[in-house]
Parts: structure tokens; sequence; C-alpha cells
């Protein structure tokens, strides 16, 4: 017999850092879709993958500024790992800059890496969002989530 938690679904909420001249550079995150892991098998010995993203577009700028996206710890504070909770349980998760999933995107703080610095194009650019669930984790059954703040600084 198996036990499957409910579905885990992250969202992001953004925020802006402030440009250097206000009149010289203008982003804005256009778009974001959920890392939604669907249903975790806590005695599955793989982890569950999914894979979200965010794009953003870049308008008005000086062709030598750059760009730095940083992501928050999310509910749980911390970064190793971050937590989705259901209730009072929580469910181990990391974000990552990569499809190998070895640099957590964080705040460049404690070992997590940031996006960029990245020259600004004028070009809508869609990132992707790596998540890993790692395997066999003793989770209650429910439904998971998690909100993480997006903060660009330009």
């Amino acid at each position: 017999m198996s036990r499957l938690t409910g579905a885990a679904v992250l969202s992001f909420l953004a925020s802006f850092g402030w440009p250097r001249e206000a009149s010289a550079i203008l982003c804005t995150v256009t778009s974001t879709s959920v890392v939604a892991f669907g249903t975790y098998n806590v005695f599955s010995g793989a982890p569950t993958d999914a894979v979200g993203s965010l794009s953003y577009q870049c308008l008005l700028y000086l062709g030598i500024d750059v760009i730095i996206i940083s992501l928050s710890a999310g509910n749980s504070g911390s970064y190793t790992p971050r937590a989705m909770r259901s209730g009072v349980n929580t469910l181990a998760y990391n974000l990552y800059l990569d499809a190998a999933r070895t640099k957590i995107w964080g705040n460049g703080t404690n070992g997590t890496f940031l996006y960029g610095p990245l020259s600004l194009v004028p070009d809508l650019v869609t990132v992707p969002v790596f998540g890993r669930i790692p395997a066999l984790q003793n989770a209650k059954v429910g439904m998971y989530s998690d909100t993480i703040v997006v903060t660009t600084l330009f």
C-alpha cells in the first residue's frame, strides 16, 4: 500500500528593487508560473522534480545595466531546506538555478546563488525555476504549499 501526499504547489510574489536612475531603467516581472510538484509518493526512492518559470522584461535601459534576481527562503525562513506546509506538517524541498539541481537559488548568502548579474536586453526573458522534493520523506497526507518572494535588482 502506498501513501501519497496531496499536490505540492509553490507560488511566487514579485517585488522590485529601485533602479539607480528611475528614468533610465524600467524592469518588470511580467509573469510567473508555479512549480507544481503534483502528488508526492513517500515510498518512492526517487526525488520529485518540477519546473516553473518567471519572465521579466526591461525597457529604457542604458545598455550597460545588469539585473539580479533573488528568491526568498519562503515560509520556513531557511534555504537548506525550504519547507512547504500543510497545517503544522512540513515537506522539505528546494529551488535551483540549474537543471542538475546543484545551485540553490536564494539571495547569495549561506551557499545560495543569485540569477545574474546579467546584462539587460530589451527582449522578454523567461527563466526556468527548477524544483526538487527529496525522496523518502515521512510526510502526512495533505496539500502542501509555500510562497516565494521574487526580488529583482537592476
